[in-house]
Parts: structure tokens; C-alpha cells; sequence
């Protein structure tokens, strides 16, 4: 069995060094381990250095794209070198990495097909008051979400089986942690999550800069993804409060209406007509939208396949040219 940890990588060539040396030489269950470094654009030595440290694969960004588009990156360059299990982790040696062994180990097990590092964000003493209240709040949401029962949802130490990435579809350009999750749990797919430990912080947070960004973009990652999985739920609701609003002021017209003054409030009952029709259209959209997401569902069972289709392929290719050589 091989597993490939993956690290993103921005301009880490001063962490990097100590993230790699974290890494465990060998697991209990696991016959090969291999490094694969996503470089997304660096413009210090990122790269020379993960050269000169004879890291395994090398996949890199012309020009920066992001951490969730490195993150899918990598996940595909993982399956394509033949990874039964992949681990991520961030270059800047914040996760420790001799946790890597009970990460990946339900997986091992056959318990689980996603493993999701709880770093008790409580606990961490680098952790501002607000930045752990936020990290509780939103880890609450993305549970009610998801369906799922991750306590650290946005923590990136993370071990995913082979068939678990190949289901997986990332298509936020930001951050991959409560998309992953939510499409974890919408696909059914076996999650859970064991504790891990931090290393002291070497630099600030690229992602938590600016908390009303960081908030706004999280809220919009969560609403997409929630509304690409239930996206009746979400339009019934939002057409069954606009029809409820509608009412509101129909009720008002007649109220005055059999009181004998219905002629000054005529206002009321071209607007609240207006609110129902909204209302109604929206629980058409939502309907349509339904119906648009059993089709998506049908293009990533299309992708899944094709995807697996090209690695046989690749494995296939990889051993005849071991042959010939």
C-alpha cells in the first residue's frame, strides 16, 4: 500500500525543511511513503529547496491559483503516481507530522474513506479568542451542512483513500475544507476524525488575514455547496418565506378592504401579489435546479469512471516501460 503525502506549497523555503523532516520514515500498514510538493507560484526557493531535500514529485503552478486549485492538483498527480492513500498537510509545518500514522490508520482499517485531523483549536495557544470562536462557529455550521461530525471542519491535515479522491470534485478557487466536507457528506462517503497535535506557529495565516474576508468567503463556499447538494431545500425555503411575505399585505388589504376602506390600500394587494408570484418562482427554480443536479450527479459518476479508466491506463503504461528498461 502507498501513500503520497502532498504538501501546497507558497513561498515556504525557510518552513519547508522542518515540515519534511516532521514526516514519518514508515507506518504500520503502509509499504511505500512518497513526498509530492505543489509549488503555486513561489517566487522564493520553494522548489530548489524540495529539489535539494530529494522530495519525490515536484507539480507546480505557473502562476498562483490558489490553495484549493493546488489542493485538486495535487490529489490528481497523487492518483496518477499511484497513491492508495493520500495525506495533506501545509509547508508550514503546522501539523505535526508524526500524527500521519493515526490519521491514515482508519483507513487502513477499512473504517473510513476520509480522515479529517481535529487540532483542538481550543486548546492552541496562538489562536486569538476570536479566531477560535470564529473556527468553532463555523465548523458548528459546516456539521449541520454536511451531516457530518467533524469538530475541526477547516483543519487542512487531512488523510482521503483512493476512492474517496476520485470522488471528489473541488471547485471552490479559495479554500477546499468545508467544500471537501460537504461533498463528503452529501456522497455518503465513510468520514471521521482523530486528534492531532500543532507545532508552534512559524508565520501568520494566508487565509486568515482579514476576518470579514475570511467570513464572507467561508459563508459563500458553504451557501454554493450546501445549495449544488439540496438546491430544493434551499429555494423552497427562500420562495416559501418570499410567498409568506406576500400574504402579509393581501391579509392587510382585506382586513381594511371588509372594513369599507379597501380602496386606499390598493397598494397592499399589487404588492403582496407581486411577494406570492416571487415566491411561486422561486419554487420553480428550485425545482429546476433539482432537476439540473440529478444531472450533475450523472457527470461526476462520468468523470469518476474516466478517472479511473486513465489510471488503469497509466499503470498499465508505467509497467511496460518497467519492462522494457
Amino acid at each position: 500500500m502507498k501513500l503520497i503525502i502532498q504538501i501546497p506549497c507558497l513561498n515556504e523555503e525557510q518552513t519547508l525543511p522542518m515540515t519534511i523532516a516532521d514526516l514519518p520514515k514508515s507506518v504500520h500498514g503502509i509499504d511505500k511513503i512518497e513526498i509530492l510538493i505543489i509549488d503555486d507560484g513561489s517566487t522564493d526557493r520553494t522548489v530548489e529547496v524540495a529539489q535539494e531535500l530529494k522530495v519525490d514529485h515536484i507539480v507546480r503552478n505557473i502562476g498562483t491559483l490558489g490553495l484549493a486549485r493546488s489542493f485538486r492538483k495535487g490529489l490528481d498527480a497523487c492518483l496518477a503516481h499511484g497513491a492508495d492513500i493520500i495525506v495533506n498537510t501545509d509547508g508550514d509545518n503546522q501539523y505535526a507530522g508524526q500524527d500521519i500514522a493515526q490519521l491514515v490508520q482508519p483507513i487502513i482499517a477499512g473504517k473510513a474513506d476520509i480522515v479529517i485531523g481535529d487540532r483542538r483549536t481550543s486548546e492552541i495557544e496562538h489562536f486569538s479568542p476570536v479566531k477560535k470562536a470564529l473556527q468553532k462557529l463555523g465548523s458548528k455550521v459546516a456539521r449541520q451542512l454536511s451531516g457530518t461530525q467533524v469538530p475541526d471542519a477547516v483543519s487542512g491535515f487531512r488523510a482521503l483513500s483512493r476512492d474517496a479522491a476520485l470522488r471528489m470534485n473541488i471547485i471552490s478557487p479559495y479554500s477546499y475544507t468545508i467544500e471537501m466536507l460537504i461533498q463528503a457528506g452529501k456522497k455518503k462517503i465513510a468520514i471521521t476524525h482523530v486528534p492531532v497535535s500543532t507545532n508552534p506557529s512559524t508565520r501568520e495565516s494566508r487565509l486568515f488575514t482579514n476576518i470579514p474576508t475570511f467570513i464572507g468567503r467561508q459563508l459563500s463556499s458553504m451557501l454554493r455547496m450546501y445549495s449544488m447538494f439540496e438546491p430544493l431545500r434551499v429555494f423552497a425555503t427562500i420562495g416559501l418565506l418570499i410567498f409568506i411575505l406576500g400574504i402579509l399585505p393581501i391579509i392587510r388589504f382585506f382586513w381594511y378592504y371588509f372594513s369599507g376602506d379597501g380602496q386606499g390600500h390598493i397598494q397592499s394587494l399589487i404588492i403582496g401579489g407581486v411577494l406570492m408570484n416571487l415566491g411561486f418562482l422561486t419554487l420553480m427554480i428550485g425545482l429546476l435546479a433539482d432537476l439540473i443536479s440529478f444531472n450533475r450527479q450523472l457527470i461526476e459518476m462520468t468523470v469518476e469512471k474516466i478517472r479511473k479508466i486513465e489510471l488503469r491506463q497509466l499503470r498499465e503504461e508505467t509497467k511496460e516501460q518497467s519492462k522494457e528498461s
